[in-house]
């Protein structure tokens, strides 16, 4: 994601896609951020209790940090002689060190087998009726024997206690070999798949950070998406806003060219709505600001009769209106109880709404765009955390600039209609040469031809 920080230089940051709500040309039921914010986190923490319930019953022991590191079987062996070796020094003497080094080397190759042996004659040896023999066998080395034995199996108590927390640790972090779609590993798919929604990442541009303010969790980010005031179906732009973020502030980053026009005719309007469900959100900063909603307000109720029929036709289109003239008619529908709000006091989780539908936005008098929330999903880590990158572009389609007729280097800043001495129709001009070839001492060479100030799109 293309970014600027404090300084002004550029960064790249990547944001996770949407989450699994969105489906291809459906529209989701009438919601509220609150109420999805509130369904997911239960449905996380009831994922939560039913997995880690089934854990507790596994593993009731807590489970100790410090036996867990990982103890090979050599060094085992060598841990036993070394407690040996401590215990034999306090009792006053040592054993010698070719002894000990044979008995260590046994020991290192197939201690298993060793302590089996050593088991297996000291069994022998205390044999009713059976000689022993002592011969060759110092009382030392039997100490040492008896002490070896004792640590070692010490030591393989410690072991086989560090597997079974092992075997713990592995449930706890959903281990990979548990078959995918079974059992725990099921279970830790779904709450991650609720948690992150998707894991690819796509590039896209940030505005400029002006705090380091973190965005809280629980917050929802919803996709908002505008679209063309004469293409149909074309997009224009796509952020990502949070649920608790005002109206205003996703108006202000919008983007439309009758804007520009205005601005530079100098009669630039700041004001306009959102049509979300049955409200009418307007912008009314400036004390110049014209509630637009007013006059759509005060015709419903002065033209309830009118207002009807066109709403009937609306909800149920034409083929239903044609129905209703032939066969008689049906139960009438009733107009929805609009009302005004102010779009600067208003948050995206203040207002109901349908996932996938089409809503209004008006601005500049009669200037009217399709808007749709696309979707909705619960911040992931991977989203920028400050709340002041938001709403956050996540698609603007870059503008196309029309070069100048003559030069072809320049863009173009005018374009005339029926120049006689142009070389096509329209065409296309940069300042430069567009002085150049109808003017001659500040004065204009001829006048029967239309010139307008182009604006690129």
């Amino acid at each position: 994601m293309l970014g600027h920080d404090e300084g002004g230089e550029n960064f790249y940051v990547s944001i996770p896609l949407g989450g699994p709500i969105y489906v291809s040309d459906l529209v989701g039921p009438l919601t509220r951020v609150p109420d999805f914010e509130t369904s997911v986190i239960e449905e996380l923490e009831s994922l939560k209790e039913e997995v880690y319930g089934d854990m507790a019953q596994v593993c009731d022991e807590d489970i100790s940090v410090d036996e867990l590191k990982i103890i090979q079987e050599d060094e085992l062996v060598s841990k036993a002689f070394e407690e040996a070796f401590k215990v034999d020094e306090l009792a006053g003497g040592s054993p010698s060190d070719s002894a000990a080094l044979g008995i260590e080397q046994s020991c290192l190759q197939n201690p298993e087998e060793n302590k089996k042996a050593i088991v297996s004659s000291e069994s022998n040896n205390n044999l009713p009726g059976k000689r022993k023999n002592w011969k060759g066998v110092s009382k030392k080395n039997n100490y040492f024997d008896e002490s070896y034995m004792v640590k070692v199996e010490q030591l393989a108590r410690i072991k086989l206690k560090q597997e079974e927390d092992k075997a713990c640790v592995r449930l706890h972090s959903f281990n990979n070999s548990i078959v995918p779609g079974h059992g725990v590993n099921a279970k830790a798919e779904k709450i991650k798949h609720l948690k992150s929604g998707s894991v690819s990442k796509k590039q896209v541009k940030a505005t400029s950070s002006y705090g380091d303010v973190p965005v809280q969790f629980p917050e929802a980010v919803l996709s908002f998406e505008v679209y063309h005031n004469r293409k149909t179906g074309s997009k224009t732009q796509e952020f990502l806003v949070l649920g608790r973020q005002f109206l205003t502030e996703v108006k202000d980053k919008m983007y439309c060219l009758t804007d520009e026009i205005m601005r530079r005719a100098g009669k630039y309007d700041p004001s306009g709505y959102f049509l979300i469900e049955d409200v009418f959100c307007n912008d009314t900063r400036e004390s110049s600001n014209v509630d637009y909603s007013k006059t759509i307000l005060d015709w419903l109720k002065n033209s309830k009769n009118d207002a009807l029929e066109k709403w009937e036709f609306i909800v149920a289109g034409e083929v239903r209106q044609k129905q209703k003239a032939i066969l008689g008619t049906e139960n009438k529908q009733q107009l929805p109880r609009f009302k005004s709000l102010h779009m600067q006091s208003t948050r995206f989780c203040d207002l109901r709404f349908h996932l996938g539908a089409g809503y209004l936005y008006c601005h500049q008098g009669n200037c009217r765009h399709l808007i749709v929330l696309r979707d909705m999903r619960l911040i992931h880590p991977e989203d920028v955390q400050k709340r002041s990158a938001y709403p956050l572009i996540t698609y603007q389609p870059k503008l196309l600039f029309k070069k100048c007729s003559v030069c072809k280097i320049y863009k173009a800043d005018k374009v005339t209609v029926d120049d006689k001495w142009a070389s096509e129709n329209p065409c296309y001009f940069c300042d430069i040469c567009y002085y150049m070839l109808h003017y001659v001492d500040r004065s204009l060479l001829y006048s029967d031809f239309s010139v307008y100030d182009y604006h690129h799109e």
